[in-house]
């Protein structure tokens, strides 16, 4: 990020902010806008274009520059209207940035394709489908939509977790806090009996943790980071999604999330007139599963060879076979856009379904781990003084 100051053809002073890749990339850039430049030096990015907007507001923003251009209003006077709000400061910066790439005569796809953190590919390349067929205010309609109900699906899965992610860090709050400050209370009053094995395990847990805290702390922060960092190796990823996928509960879930993302981007970006080998390349990275990424990569080499879409997904055992059939027979009828826009709605419930399924099992489950382990501290503590009773 550069910021920069210079004269115009006609001698007036411009200043302002550019991205590029060096400086003198920066100076070239200038000079083909007619700049004379007098000043330049790096700036720090601004957040609009370093950070992507939620979902939601890219679909208000989307959905609302449609309804301008539906409106008769130009695309360049909508764009500067919508970069004049005050509600998102970043977003409405880059947006007055693409306006004036727009105005410079830039189509509106090449001017976003400079803020790719905030306009990510698969948007882009919506957009470009639009504006080279002529229906621009439909595909920002289409992606404003299809944006929204991503953003549903996602806050209906944060929503589902959230009871059991609190009801299991309260849980582990309360054993760690016995094992620190009540159980070595009894460590004195025990140190010449003869300890039942529960009672022992519950004492040589409680010196563990409060003499190996640190260590503990080191270790859990390790494993964090390994982890983290290795988020993104393909390797890492499909081995971790194999041992989710067969998990009771959880590889349904993970399955049904999955396929409905794929279904949902593949059948918007149809919908946008993107060819369907395209669209397939730009859904891989979007997908979020690694499983799912390796058999679209070889379904995209069977439909250039000549194949159906469903013939390369079906030999990949990921998708259910209703699926499949309806994927088939969307191809069969030409109408694949919209068959997959259904099936992704269709997999949504599912989800939902799903979900609040797993919520309800979970939280007895939870609730009687927590009990148990509270049961088996009181217990080891408690059983040890019957015994001093009875002897007594």
């Amino acid at each position: 990020m550069f910021a920069y100051s210079a004269r115009d053809r006609e001698g007036r002073k411009v200043s302002g902010r550019m991205e590029a890749s060096n400086q003198q990339a920066a100076l070239f850039e200038l000079e083909s806008q007619g700049l004379a430049p007098m000043e330049l030096s790096t700036a720090s990015a601004s957040a609009g274009s370093t950070r992507s907007s939620s979902a939601r507001v890219m679909s208000r923003f989307y959905r609302q520059l449609s309804d301008l251009l539906k409106s008769g209003v130009p695309l360049l006077r909508s764009l500067r209207l919508l970069g004049g709000m005050k509600s998102n400061a970043r977003l409405s910066e880059v947006i007055l940035r693409v306006a004036d790439s727009v105005e410079d005569g830039e189509r509106l796809a090449d001017a976003m394709t400079r803020h790719e953190q905030v306009f990510p590919d698969i948007q882009v390349s919506m957009i470009r489908a639009g504006e080279r067929a002529g229906f621009l205010d439909e595909a920002l309609e289409r992606l404003g939509l299809f944006l929204e109900r991503r953003a549903e699906l996602r806050s209906k899965v944060v929503g589902n977790m959230i009871y059991p992610i609190v009801l299991l860090t309260v849980g582990a709050g309360i054993v760690i806090a016995a094992l620190v400050f009540f159980v070595p209370r009894f460590e004195e009053f025990y140190a010449d009996m003869e300890l039942p094995l529960a009672t022992r395990i519950l004492m040589a847990s409680s010196d563990f943790v409060i003499g190996w805290w640190p260590v503990i702390l080191l270790a859990s922060a390790g494993l964090f980071f390994f982890f983290f960092s290795r988020r993104h190796d393909p390797t890492q990823r499909l081995r971790v999604e194999r041992i989710n996928l067969g998990l009771p509960l959880i590889g349904p879930l993970t399955r049904s999330l999955a396929c409905a993302r794929f279904c949902r981007i593949l059948g918007t970006m149809l919908e946008n007139g993107i060819p369907l080998v395209e669209s397939m390349k730009i859904a891989r990275s979007s997908i979020g599963s690694a499983t799912l990424e390796q058999a679209l990569a070889d379904a995209v080499d069977a439909v250039e060879s000549g194949e159906t879409l469903a013939q390369p997904l079906a030999q990949s055992d990921f998708m259910e076979e209703d699926v499949l059939e309806m994927i088939s027979v969307g191809e069969s009828a030409n109408n694949l856009a919209l068959v997959l826009v259904k099936v992704a709605e269709t997999l949504e419930d599912r989800v939902d379904r799903q979900l609040s399924l797993a919520v309800k099992l979970m939280e007895p489950l939870l609730l009687l781990l927590l009990a148990g382990v509270v049961l088996f501290i009181f217990m080891s503590l408690i059983v040890p003084m019957l015994q001093m009773s009875s002897n007594l």
